[in-house]
């Protein structure tokens, strides 16, 4: 069986995972159980697959549901922390990017180049010598150029959206981004195409405990209503915002304090800031740092930083927010922006994680970013850190969870690509080779790349046996009809909603959020996945409905208000 057969993800396979996992015993367990499909979860479960284990991997909703489909889409090193003077934090992160773009996931991590604007002299001196640094931490793992000044008459040249008034040049330099959501699926898909199981719309409803000890857990399948016991030696909560709860339900008497901070994300029309290609922008505001971020048809510009007090289930855009990070972005740029210019909005949490003492003989390992203790004997909870470092988390939880087991197996995750990465270049020739065949043009062509890696096989396969979805979707001409029907044979789809908000970014990549769309995107999957007139129907109103309360929602002038429109209302239809 191929890898991509063997890491598909659809009901049939999840029917499977959920019987593997339930099949388990107090004589028989896994060796690790994993809570939470985000980028932390995932890559734990990627991870403990690679040195050979069992594993099991449930998330309560969809697969990067939470904070991990809602960041400024970068692998990065991490600038700012300088100022911090992180240096090993800084340092762990760029060998983390290059490894990515070189090695682990070259499909998936992309370089960019960001102009970091100069309003004088001082400036560039101060800065400059930051970004020197910055490169130096580089020597000997370089995977993307070196830094260069840009002086009016360049950047007039290079980004001509900068307004000259303001900025009396600039420094070029490199990072890289990704889509979040795609990357934390392939992460998923890498651990089970390794034998691990996993299950979405899956949740722990109880910690299994057997004399104080965590040995598993109870979980509800959220589609069917059945419930299993899924015993293991050591399960891991990686449950970011929601880590608390978590912790809670287990009845542990101590553990991680995560606190959720809010930012923010707005996408326009590319023609709206003129640039060479690939090329952003990134400075400091008072209040966090703003990325304008090339991205496919569109600018990616963000972020905010502010305190989330209401329900963690329902971050939410609001106006205050949008118009901050219109002012912010109109301070460095020569058109202004306005709410018109707005194409799609979406807010997410960021779990920050406070400080915790080593006390009452707590087991825990605290570094920068990133914590990993045990809260009950048998459960480790991992909180905090970036995306771009998510595998050295993954390792350290993993080593952690593992470190009473005598000749523990070690990770191989430095060495294993994610699913898709294995045989890109050769992808790359093939796949430019057969664009014509099938009417797909070179800007198309790079999405699919960059979006599926060598598992582009797979949808060339789906277009040779069906002409017909090589069409694009008629509203969202961005994406091919193979690409929903493969979201829903191998990428774990149960909802519309999954496949508008995750598989593809159509909540905020059109105007109308992906509504326009959801009819024939819903045809599709109702076909696939067996779905009735009435399923369909519900799924198209159930996504709707929600849209309509989000974009009521960003109308509104405070979290309280915004987050209370959106309360009863799910993106999926009610069960």
């Amino acid at each position: 069986m191929s890898s991509s057969a063997r890491s598909a993800l659809n009901p049939t396979s999840r029917a499977a995972h959920l019987e593997q996992m339930a099949a388990t015993s107090p004589s028989n367990p896994l060796d690790i159980l994993i809570v939470g499909g985000g980028v932390n979860g995932a890559g734990a479960a990627f991870d403990a697959a690679t040195r050979g284990l069992s594993v099991g991997i449930v998330e309560m909703n969809d697969w990067a549901s939470g904070t991990s489909s809602r960041s400024s889409k970068l692998m990065h090193g991490g600038l700012r922390y300088l100022q911090m003077l992180d240096f090993t934090l800084v340092a762990e992160a760029l060998r983390e990017r290059d490894l990515l773009i070189s090695k682990t996931a070259p499909h998936l991590v992309k370089p960019i180049s960001f102009m970091f604007p100069m309003k004088n002299v001082f400036e560039r001196g101060f800065i400059g010598s930051g970004i020197a640094l910055y490169d130096a931490m580089q020597i000997g793992h370089r995977e993307v150029p070196i830094h260069k000044h840009v002086f009016s008459k360049g950047l007039a040249k290079d980004f001509a959206g900068l307004d000259p008034e303001k900025n009396s040049g600039a420094i070029e330099f490199y990072d890289s981004r990704m889509d979040d959501a795609r990357f934390v699926a392939m992460l998923v898909r890498s651990a089970v195409n390794l034998g691990a199981a996993a299950a979405n719309y899956t949740k722990v409803t109880r910690y299994l405990k057997d004399g104080g000890r965590v040995v598993g857990a109870a979980i509800t399948d959220l589609e069917t209503g059945n419930e299993y016991e899924v015993h293991a030696r050591e399960v891991i909560l990686a449950g970011g915002v929601w880590t608390g709860e978590e912790q809670d339900r287990a009845g542990a008497d101590s553990g991680l304090q995560v606190l959720a901070s809010k930012g923010i994300h707005i996408t326009v029309p590319r023609e709206a800031i003129e640039a060479k290609d690939n090329t952003g922008i990134i400075t400091q505001t008072e209040k966090s740092v703003l990325f304008i971020i090339p991205w496919d048809e569109y600018w990616l510009i963000g972020t905010t930083d502010t305190p989330w007090k209401e329900d963690v289930s329902v971050p939410t855009a609001t106006s205050s927010d949008i118009d901050y990070v219109l002012e912010k972005a109109n301070d460095v740029l020569r058109r202004p922006l306005t709410r018109e210019d707005v194409i799609g909005v979406y807010a997410g949490l960021r779990p920050l994680l406070q400080p915790v003492k080593k006390s009452d003989g707590a087991s825990t390992k605290v570094s920068r970013e990133h914590t990993v203790m045990e809260v009950e004997p048998g459960l480790s909870a991992i909180a905090g850190g970036k995306y771009t470092t998510y595998r050295v988390m993954a390792e350290d939880v993993v080593d952690f969870a593992l470190r009473r087991t005598p000749e523990a197996p070690t990770t191989k995750t430095r060495d294993i690509p994610v699913i898709g990465g294995a045989g890109y270049e050769e992808m790359r020739v093939r796949a430019t080779a057969l664009a014509g065949k099938y009417q797909i043009d070179e800007v198309r062509l790079e999405r699919l790349l960059f979006r599926y890696g060598s598992l582009l096989e797979d949808i060339f396969d789906l277009m040779d046996e069906n002409p017909e979805l090589a069409t694009p979707l008629k509203d969202a001409p961005r994406y091919l009809r193979a690409e929903i029907v493969y979201a829903a044979r191998s990428e774990g789809v149960l909802h519309l909603a999954d496949a508008l908000m995750r598989r593809t970014r159509l909540d905020y990549e059109t105007r109308d959020r992906g509504v326009s769309a959801a009819r024939e995107v819903a045809g599709i999957l109702a076909e696939e996945l067996g779905w009735d007139e009435a399923r369909r129907e519900a799924e198209i109103e159930a996504y709707s409905t929600f849209i309509a309360a989000r974009l009521e929602a960003e109308h509104t002038t405070s979290d309280a208000d915004a987050a209370a429109l959106l309360e009863n209302v799910r993106e999926i239809p009610a069960r």
